[in-house]
């Protein structure tokens, strides 16, 4: 009876290990649950031979565990890596070297600019309206502007 339940128990544990890494996410619990699965799947097979006992399951456990982690760990290492070229959530940092005319002066510090489809807020030195500028930065959502030639 108790072979019966290391070999289900194996499999019963992975299944919940992976339902709470559902629950609750952090890309640890999964490991874990892959290695109880497959510990489980060699107790089935080869569990009943006799060298297999619950000793070498639970230090097969460790070591599977051990290996998934680190196997996990090198790919969402290199998954996660962000690119720091990508615009994505950067849309100020694309407009930079671009060249527009002001819609609204620039007094005290603050003007506006179109922009492709869009209206920006800008900053730098005072310019009347209609003046040709480029961007040369971005501080959040407000670009920071010179005069272009």
């Amino acid at each position: 009876m108790i072979e019966t339940f290391l070999t289900y128990g194996w499999w019963i544990a992975g299944l919940v290990l992976l339902m709470l890494e559902v629950v609750a996410p952090g890309v640890y619990l999964v490991f874990f649950g892959v290695a109880a699965l497959v510990v489980g799947t060699n107790a089935f097979f080869v569990g009943g031979s006799g060298w297999f006992d619950w000793p070498q399951q639970v230090i097969a456990f460790i070591v599977v565990s051990t290996v998934c982690i680190y196997l996990g760990r090198r790919w969402y290492g290199t998954a996660s890596d962000t690119d720091d070229a990508s615009p994505l959530n950067r849309r100020t940092s694309r407009l930079i070297g671009r060249e527009a005319r002001l819609s609204e002066a620039i007094v005290a510090g603050r003007g506006r600019v179109a922009i492709e489809d869009s209206w920006w807020s800008v900053s730098g030195p005072e310019l009347p309206a209609g003046a040709r500028v480029r961007v040369t930065g971005a501080d959040g959502a407000v670009l920071e502007v010179e005069p272009a030639e």
